[in-house]
């Protein structure tokens, strides 16, 4: 182990280093973990990107040194491990959070202006701290990777739980759904397409730029305020008829044909490919239906209803022959919640919200009447039908009715534990220093301040 006196020179040496590359602005080591320190910059630039992401921090010159310090710690077994990220999924979660700055601050300029940075430093100090974080987390997968939990383990854990950290499981429930797409007048389609024509044309003459125009009339509103930039993705994250449109792509200064989706009509532009994924900009407009298009679905599925609560069939028998929602259509209509892990349960503020204020008033086994609702992913107006499969009404949580939720609890303890104690044995083993000025807080880790360090 190093001498306290060696790593003493070398943060002064550092600080020269940056003092003469700074205009002489003296840089101050906050910590020093190993034999990197961690500089008052790293932390407020931490700083500047929790705030770019509205995160409150409380203390944040105590919480982000800690935080970077165990970091650290897990990046040096990451390299023990080599462990190393993915270079695409990086960069596709660099772009995304890019975009979700300059959306944040205004733009390009008031992102540089924001940071103080050219936007090129911006994008690589983003991309490593990505990189970083899916370092650490590979390793804590890594270390947590072996736990297994039997339904008596999770029994006994649920047993011992003070009931008052038993947590409330609000108002959940399941349902049953058919949704039907009224008819697109050709009319309406070949309007969208002379549209996305003229918008071709516009680039194509250099008359307007394609991420204008995207933010004026592409329909896909979230990536219409990134002038239309999707960020860096794979085949497999787009539609298959807009990928293979999209990858075959090569001069950026060019405009795709017109490409159907199952969301609409695009035209696309490139931006730049990356190995196996790409980035491109696109337009999306999305035909709409007409009233008496809209009205003849209902019409037709008044009747469908009619037959339901007359007993001649069952809303499961119906689903697999009318239903067009192809996510449900093959579970008797089942709507599946894609945020809770392909739980079949939803809280009220989870499902749509056309479906949550018919299901709200229903009964358990009860078919609704058809309504008209925004089908809010392909941004187009269908006529729906429900059933509510199921109602479990709010209460504290019980292994009976929520045995996944306590299940998962249970490994959770497990590993916050299995982690909180690598960490604080790597605090151990590694050379810590705290500067006098930064050793004020209540660290959520043991170890940091050393006896010696307080003499």
């Amino acid at each position: 182990m190093k001498t306290n006196r060696i790593f003493l020179l070398i943060a002064l040496a550092l600080t020269a280093l940056v003092s003469g590359a700074q205009n002489n602005i003296v840089e101050e080591v906050a910590w020093i973990i190993g034999d990197t320190p961690i500089w008052k910059s790293d932390i407020e630039e931490q700083y500047n990107n929790m705030k770019a992401e509205r995160t409150v921090v409380n203390d944040p010159y105590c919480l982000i040194p800690e935080m970077m310090a165990i970091e650290k710690l897990y990046l040096h077994q990451a390299d023990i491990d080599t462990l190393l990220a993915n270079d695409a999924m990086v960069m596709s979660e660099a772009d995304g959070r890019i975009s979700r700055y300059m959306e944040r601050v205004g733009g390009k300029e008031k992102l540089e202006e924001y940071f103080n940075k050219p936007y090129a430093e911006i994008r690589q100090s983003v991309t490593d701290m990505i990189r970083n974080d899916f370092r650490v987390r590979m390793v804590q997968q890594k270390l947590t990777e072996n736990i297994k939990v039997t339904p008596s383990d999770v029994r006994k854990y649920f047993e011992q739980l003070p009931a008052d950290s038993l947590p409330f499981i609000p108002l959940q429930v399941e349902v049953q759904i058919i949704t039907v797409n009224p008819v697109i007048p050709r009319q309406e389609i070949e309007d969208v397409k002379a549209r996305l024509r003229s918008y071709s044309e516009q680039v194509t003459n250099g008359e307007k730029d394609f991420g204008t125009l995207a933010v004026m009339y592409s329909e896909d509103r979230e990536s219409a305020f990134q002038r239309g930039e999707l960020g860096f993705m794979g085949r497999a994250e787009l539609d298959p008829e807009f990928a293979a449109v999209a990858f075959n792509l090569n001069d950026p200064k060019k405009v795709s044909k017109i490409v159907e989706s199952e969301y609409g009509y695009h035209i696309i532009q490139l931006i730049e490919k990356l190995g196996d994924r790409i980035n491109v900009r696109h337009i999306l407009l999305t035909p709409k239906a007409s009233e008496n298009e809209i009205n003849d679905v209902v019409s037709r599925m008044d009747s469908l209803h009619t037959h339901i609560m007359a007993g001649e069939l069952t809303f499961d028998e119906a689903v697999p022959y009318v239903s067009q929602d192809k996510d449900t259509k093959k579970n008797h209509g089942v709507m599946v919640n894609v945020n809770n892990g392909n739980s079949t349960r939803f809280t009220m503020k989870e499902l749509p919200t056309g479906v949550s204020s018919v299901v709200d008033t229903m009964k358990v086994g009860e078919v609704s009447a058809p309504f008209v609702m925004m089908d809010e992913k392909k941004n187009r107006e269908v006529v729906a039908m429900v059933k509510l499969k199921s109602r479990i009404e709010g209460h504290k949580a019980n292994l009976i009715d929520d045995y996944n939720v306590i299940k998962m609890m249970y490994e959770n303890s497990l590993r916050e534990k299995i982690l909180k104690d690598w960490l604080e044995k790597k605090i151990s083993e590694t050379y810590v220093r705290v500067e006098p000025g930064w050793r004020n807080c209540d660290f959520q880790h043991k170890g940091w301040i050393r006896t010696s360090d307080t003499k």
